[in-house]
């Protein structure tokens, strides 16, 4: 994995200075002690017929949920289907498989995603109830607080936007047109920033896919045909416009939005440091998959889903104290979960379904204009024509 040294030789540091840094990154790094696993096309199967009403899930929306509400976790390869005993109904919610991605893949996904997870303050209903205490609103004069949602005074007005809480996800890959903006697809804002780093996790990401593709053929073919419709904004060889980072980000309940609906969403996380909880649940079912390092989880994004709080032991205290710090968040901006000493980093990837009405020849005048190139990525200085960064580019 010595490629990935350029990766730390900022600012004038040379190959010895950045190899140390490397080392920083990856101690703590959680890869698990097996030799990675093929993927087995089946798995032991779960039908589970709903413990919560229509209404009664759709109530809950917003709010953080406990691992009081997994009736069933699973915790080994499993195909996970709902059951309507009203309509007879049988869909499938999620295949979940234990320890698949290649250590080196695993290795290669920190290194090029760990810093790329930026503070983000439009995640919606995700984000969870506002919380008043935290730092970042106690900065402010938050008014209008409608659950997941508030306005806040500034310069004695009231905002415009109504913002969530602060977390740190950011969007990286491809977006579609912001036409109040002026902005045409592309890039966005933090794969621009992060661009070395976005282009060397390019395979990670293909390993995701492989996953996908394995698992999920029909789901898969119907996603990459349509990802292919405009390969210029898709990420590698794969059925992805866009992946959305994670850090230590513990999701309420929700259902994802603009991704292409007849495609199936994809999910794994790379830890660093010792935690417990964490788990993704699907609480409809009452159930709840304990996804950790080099797993992967195929998953009905459109079906209610949500986190379980992550949290440490004393075992896990004592092996995070020994770890380096390698973020170095402000705590006065309050983004939750920086304050925490290990790592979670959760990738999502997905096709974006508006990007398959994308003009190339926008995009590529867009990139002239910010000077930004595809090989190099931004070349300085940058021109002021560069819109200013939108929310949207976070999600």
């Amino acid at each position: 994995m010595g490629d990935t040294l350029h990766l730390y030789m900022e600012g004038g540091a040379d190959a010895s200075a950045a190899a140390l840094k490397r080392e920083k990154v990856l101690e703590g790094l959680q890869i698990p002690e097996e030799p990675a696993k093929s993927i087995q096309h089946t798995a032991k199967e779960y039908i589970l017929e709903p413990i919560l009403t229509d209404e009664e899930i759709r109530a809950k929306e917003g709010t953080y949920l406990t691992e009081k509400d997994i009736k069933t976790l699973i915790e080994e390869d499993a195909d996970v289907y709902s059951y309507n005993p009203e309509t007879k109904e049988k869909r499938l919610i999620a295949k979940f498989r234990k320890n698949v991605i290649p250590h080196e893949m695993i290795q290669l996904g920190w290194e090029s995603f760990y810093i790329t997870a930026a503070a983000s303050r439009n995640r919606g209903a995700a984000a969870g109830p506002i919380q008043l205490d935290s730092a970042y609103w106690k900065k402010r004069k938050p008014t209008m607080v409608q659950g997941w949602s508030a306005k806040y005074y500034q310069d004695g007005k009231v905002s415009k936007m109504r913002v969530n809480n602060n977390v740190f996800s950011s969007t990286l890959g491809y977006f579609e047109q912001t036409p109040f903006m002026g902005l045409p697809c592309r890039l966005t804002a933090y794969t621009q920033k992060y661009y070395k780093y976005f282009k060397a996790g390019i395979p990670f990401v293909e390993e995701l896919n492989h996953c996908f593709k394995v698992l999920n053929p029909e789901e898969y073919k119907r996603q990459k045909k349509a990802c292919d419709e405009k390969p210029f904004y898709r990420i590698g060889n794969t059925a992805f416009s866009s992946l959305t980072v994670n850090r230590n980000f513990r999701t309420a309940l929700h259902l994802d939005d603009g991704d292409f609906r007849k495609g199936y969403g994809n999910l794994s996380v790379i830890e660093r440091g010792k935690y417990h909880g964490g788990y993704t649940i699907f609480p409809r079912y009452g159930v709840g998959f304990n996804l950790r390092t080099g797993d992967y989880l195929a998953m009905d994004v459109h079906e209610w889903h949500c986190n379980t709080e992550m949290y440490e032991t004393k075992e896990d205290k004592a092996f995070n104290k020994k770890l380096d710090k390698i973020y170095h968040d402000d705590p006065s901006t309050g983004t939750l979960g920086g304050e925490k000493p290990f790592t979670r980093i959760s990738f999502v990837c997905y096709l974006r379904d508006k990007i398959r009405g994308c003009s190339e020849t926008a995009t590529r005048k867009y990139y002239k204009a910010i000077q930004f190139d595809l090989d190099k990525g931004p070349v300085a200085p940058v021109k002021k024509t560069r819109k200013k960064k939108h929310s949207e580019d976070q999600e």
